[in-house]
């Protein structure tokens, strides 16, 4: 005979009382002020590609992933920490069998395999609901006790180090990559002092450099550092254009033919003549850049920090430790996309595929941040009790 609901029995999965008031009300309508955005600009996209004969981008399948995805936003809001925080390795586990499972039933595109047909209107893309399982999993390991010993670094470490290896091996350097700075945010709000920190950079600084001497990586994905290095120089980035730097170029470009106040929506040459890659997705901050201007670029950076500060402010506010590393993982997720994402179109860091979450197209990574957010604001308003150490703390 099942257990009755509250029987006593093990946490409950929906939280029996939902103070509504407590909710982050204002980081939702931040959020869906930048989904309305990238509707924008995919209609915008969509509508000239129908009017130039392209079928690259359609807004109506960005739309379906929207309709399918946007429900995983309302369950997060539900989802009682107790309940989760039993479950993290769990969670966690189902991860790395999505990305086991790539292997066997993935589908291979352009050299990589990383996704999973399904008939919801688009991919599974393992490796993105990878990171919102590091998160909830992290959280779990360092909200038991502050990182001080080698010990207490080298768990989270392998938790991190292993997603990592999968997703690298699809090959997906750029999302494996993003795991870093989760990682290392979520030791530093969990008290880790600055020279754990910093080992664990020169290590990772190592790694890094071993990797490239000794080609551990891709031969692409070393032509894309060399590219950038090379991009610099005017000279070499115009040279490039038609070639390796084929994609650089035109995000320069776009971006600098923007100006100060912007082409207006649909008008710039990214939306027009359609030599940009990915700009839908990957590239969709130059379609900003260029349609808004520096005013309009500048405006859209703020918002978007302004919700990544509002939600490490919620996660400041929590008692509780493991909400407060959930809550402060999700705003890392988030962070780590956005500084990512558009350095890459700055030019400040090499080309990786990155999405921008609430904006890109793309199911996989919709439906992550759906989650991922929805799962925070429903975290941060809950009053779960706390006994450990970080509760009483200033």
């Amino acid at each position: 005979m099942s257990a009755p609901m509250g029987s006593g029995r093990g946490p409950r999965l929906v939280a029996p009382t939902l103070a509504w008031r407590r909710y982050e009300w204002h980081v939702l309508l931040i959020a869906a002020l930048l989904l309305g955005v990238g509707l924008l600009l995919v209609r915008s996209m969509s509508a000239r590609d129908d009017l130039f004969d392209r079928d690259d981008i359609r807004f109506g399948g960005h739309i379906q992933k929207v309709v399918v995805t946007l429900p995983f936003l309302a369950a997060g809001l539900f989802v009682r920490a107790r309940w989760l925080r039993r479950r993290a390795y769990l969670v966690y586990g189902l991860t790395l069998l999505g990305l086991l499972a790539v292997e066997w039933i993935g589908e291979e595109r352009n050299n990589a395999r990383r996704w999973i047909p399904t008939p919801v209107g688009f991919d599974l893309q393992p490796s993105e609901f990878a990171k919102i399982g590091l998160v909830i999993a992290l959280a779990r390991v360092l909200s038991l006790r502050r990182p001080e010993s080698l010990g207490d670094y080298l768990k989270p470490a392998l938790l991190a180090l292993v997603p990592m290896a999968l997703v690298a091996k699809q090959p997906d350097l750029g999302t494996a990559l993003t795991l870093v700075p989760v990682t290392l945010g979520m030791l530093y709000l969990a008290g880790a002092n600055g020279r754990g920190i910093a080992l664990l950079c020169v290590l990772g600084l190592g790694l890094g450099a071993a990797a490239w001497q000794f080609r551990w990586v891709e031969d692409y994905q070393l032509r894309r550092i060399d590219t950038w290095a090379a991009s610099f120089a005017p000279e070499d980035l115009i040279e490039g254009q038609n070639g390796p730097a084929f994609h650089v170029y035109h995000a320069r470009v776009a971006i600098g033919n923007g100006g100060m106040g912007g082409t207006g929506l649909g008008q710039g040459i990214a939306s027009t003549a359609g030599h940009l890659p990915e700009r839908e997705s990957d590239s969709i901050f130059c379609v900003v850049a260029e349609e808004a201007g520096f005013f309009g670029a500048t405006a859209f950076l703020i918002v978007y920090a302004l919700m990544i500060a509002l939600l490490f402010n919620a996660a400041g506010r929590v008692r509780e430790r493991y909400t407060r590393l959930v809550v402060g993982g999700v705003a890392l997720y988030f962070a780590a996309h956005f500084f990512v994402n558009v350095g890459v179109n700055l030019g400040l860091v090499p080309m990786t595929g990155l999405t921008l979450p609430l904006l890109s197209t793309g199911g996989s990574s919709m439906l992550t941040s759906f989650a991922a957010l929805g799962l925070a604001l429903g975290l941060a308003a809950q009053e779960e009790p706390s006994l450990d150490e970080g509760a009483f703390r200033d």
